[in-house]
């Protein structure tokens, strides 16, 4: 099953359950959603972005509720901070389980031995193969210094 199968099921559920801050997270994913295919119209993807551009907008989308959360407790809106909790919480049920440090690191040696990354001039290549390969899995603001580590920087 497809991520927009599994958008279209949180609807039909969340409106069968009566779950209006669902409905409404998985409503605004959808919305999101087809603003990067009306975008991707006439590319290569022909009106459909792929999985992992979904699983990067979603990762956007926690990183925005998170932000979000973190202003509406400095401002001690408890009522903002708990929607925004429940929006975080929401949006990660979409994602694929998260790869742990030790799978993160084993990955990224795997991925430096195969594209032959020699120091951190490589560092982009490596991000991007990873980017391809783990979209979703990988929370790439941490992989970025495991990246650099890795390669002698």
């Amino acid at each position: 099953m497809s991520l927009r199968d599994d958008f279209t099921t949180a609807v039909k559920d969340a409106m069968k359950s009566g779950d209006k801050a669902r409905l409404s997270v998985v409503r605004m994913i959808q919305a999101g959603l087809k603003d990067r295919d009306i975008a991707a119209r006439g590319g290569e993807h022909d009106g459909k972005i792929p999985e992992s551009e979904i699983l990067s907008m979603l990762q956007k989308m926690i990183k925005q509720a998170q932000e979000t959360l973190e202003t509406a407790l400095k401002a001690g809106r408890e009522e903002m901070a708990a929607a925004s909790k429940a929006e975080i919480e929401i949006l990660s049920s979409f994602l694929p389980k998260q790869m742990d440090v030790a799978e993160t690191k084993a990955a990224i040696a795997a991925v430096v031995g195969e594209i032959g990354a020699a120091g951190v001039k490589d560092m982009g290549k490596v991000m991007a193969v990873l980017k391809e390969r783990f979209a979703g899995k990988m929370d790439f603001g941490k992989t970025s210094p495991l990246v650099k580590e890795a390669l002698g920087g």
